[in-house]
């Protein structure tokens, strides 16, 4: 097995680059999304309506799940499999740009997915919008050679145009019929003026790039956005949380019934409830809470995960004598979101020594080091390199480096000057006087701006082993390099029983 990030340097991607052959996998022209482009925003301007004048989604949804059933799909929307009480699955997460990150991901995705039954994909399917006419590039090429079906539930980059791609690809489903005029002068009129709405998909370019998955193995229909799956001992439930992260209520109602019963659970979210060292229970309209429902001895939930959030993190968190497994897993394509800026972490009994990520925080802050530097034009003030971002990473959180170091660093008044400039998280939620964009806003805008294009890409993805006693969850990660194409690095391991 390779090194991984938590071993050496060159497991984490910062030995002499020996670029992957996935470049081989991918198109010859590649679109590069900048989410700096005006005109890229203003095509995914609906998240930013539905927050001013209402989120219209709980009723899209609803006419969408309406239309699979009077088509024929279960009432209950859950998928049953025949599957053993042995078997394993994928998830990944955030995946649908369609560019050299995405696409390094796969090399390892199909080597450690070797004997899986099937795939979950979880949340943003395709950016920017979730047009279907991009369906192509940015998932029947890249996962062409899985071969068992693939899953997915939607994050809000597929909403942007009211989840009509994803229906149409994942549950065959035609468009809806248009929606009667709203009120004058209402804030739904208002919004009407302004929403973005699907363009007509080619139907030549979306047939042929079903070719690219037509194996009777790879087939799959689903009953609409949510979903549950029987698949040997345990039951896995995919949520669909829309543009602002929330349910509707008639979603919630069905969340609560298909949670009953003895069998361990596994939640499949596109709003992680732990996240960056906060908790995020995700509301569902008409009261209560998703983290509610996983909480809930009498369902038996085992594990929650979450896409949305571009990096891997764990919380093991103890509940009422067991403990629940919330892990964010988004780092499957997209840009990557900083771990650096998490504070240290202590919440709902986690410790620092309990919670595990990917990238590791060093790792983070001096990829982002390199990044400022370069778009800055400041790279001799901003650059870090991967021991000095560790070692001040370390000093700021009050902790032992996870991997260990060769020489001492000696820690300049630059070094901690970059780390507190680019938000390295500290042992508490004391904040700066000043610092650049690196948390919330630029979460939202300059961090989707700035995606590299060579490694390391600090992707990752998961594979769970289920057995009638427990369930063995690996997070695997993918730098661009090729001996994590070849051997992919195990960043995390856990355990968790069943009985």
């Amino acid at each position: 097995m390779s090194d991984s990030s938590r071993d050496t340097p060159d497991g984490a991607g910062w030995g002499p680059e020996d670029r992957g052959d996935y470049r081989q996998l991918m198109p010859r022209q590649v679109e590069k999304l900048s989410w700096l482009d005006p005109r890229l925003l203003w095509r995914a301007r609906n998240g930013v309506l539905a927050s001013w004048f209402g989120d219209p989604t709980g009723g899209t949804r609803n006419r969408w799940v309406e239309q699979r059933r009077t088509a024929g799909a279960p009432a209950d929307a859950v998928i049953r499999r025949d599957d053993p009480d042995h078997f394993s699955f994928m998830v990944i997460g955030d995946t649908g740009e369609g560019d050299d990150p995405q696409y390094a991901v796969v090399p390892g995705f199909l080597k450690a997915g070797e004997g899986t039954k099937f795939a979950v994909l979880a949340s943003d399917v395709v950016y920017p919008v979730g047009s279907t006419d991009e369906y192509g590039t940015k998932f029947f090429r890249p996962y062409r050679d899985y071969q068992a079906p693939i899953y997915a539930i939607p994050g809000n980059h597929d909403w942007y145009e009211d989840l009509q791609g994803f229906m149409r690809v994942f549950c065959e489903a035609p468009p809806l019929a248009p929606r009667p005029a709203p009120r004058r002068l209402t804030p739904a009129w208002l919004r009407s003026l302004l929403w973005h709405t699907a363009r007509t998909p080619d139907e030549q370019r979306l047939a042929e790039a079903r070719t690219l998955r037509a194996a009777p193995a790879q087939q799959s229909v689903q009953p609409g956005p949510y979903w549950a799956l029987d698949a040997g001992p345990v039951r896995i439930i995919g949520i669909d949380t829309g543009l602002l992260g929330t349910l509707d209520a008639e979603q919630g109602r069905w969340l609560r019934e298909v949670s009953t019963g003895p069998a361990p659970k596994i939640l499949v979210t596109g709003s992680p409830l732990y996240v960056d060292g906060e908790h995020h229970p995700c509301a569902i309209e008409g009261g209560g809470t998703v983290d509610d429902i996983v909480r809930d001895p009498a369902h038996h939930y085992v594990a929650a995960i979450g896409g949305d959030i571009h990096n891997y993190q764990r919380y093991p968190v103890p509940v009422d004598g067991r403990t629940i497994q919330y892990v964010v897993a988004g780092g499957g394509g997209a840009f990557m979101h900083a771990t650096h800026t998490i504070p240290r972490v202590g919440i709902a009994r986690v410790t620092e020594e309990d919670f595990r990520c990917y990238p590791l925080r060093g790792d983070s802050l001096a990829f982002y080091s390199r990044l400022y530097g370069r778009r800055l034009r400041m790279r001799r003030f901003f650059t870090l390199t991967e021991a000095e971002a560790t070692a001040v990473v370390a000093e700021r959180l009050g902790i032992t480096p996870t991997r260990a170091q060769g020489q001492p660093v000696r820690l300049t008044a630059r070094i901690r000057l970059v780390a507190a400039l680019l938000g390295a998280g500290r042992r508490t939620e004391r904040r700066a006087r000043f610092r650049l964009p690196v948390r919330k806003a630029y979460t939202q805008l300059f961090s989707p701006g700035s995606a590299t294009y060579s490694p390391p890409f600090f992707k990752c993805f998961l594979r769970l082993d289920v057995t009638p006693d427990s369930i063995r969850l690996r997070c695997f990660s993918a730098t661009g390099n090729r001996r994590a194409e070849v051997e992919p690095p195990v960043e995390d391991e856990v355990t968790i029983p069943l009985r």
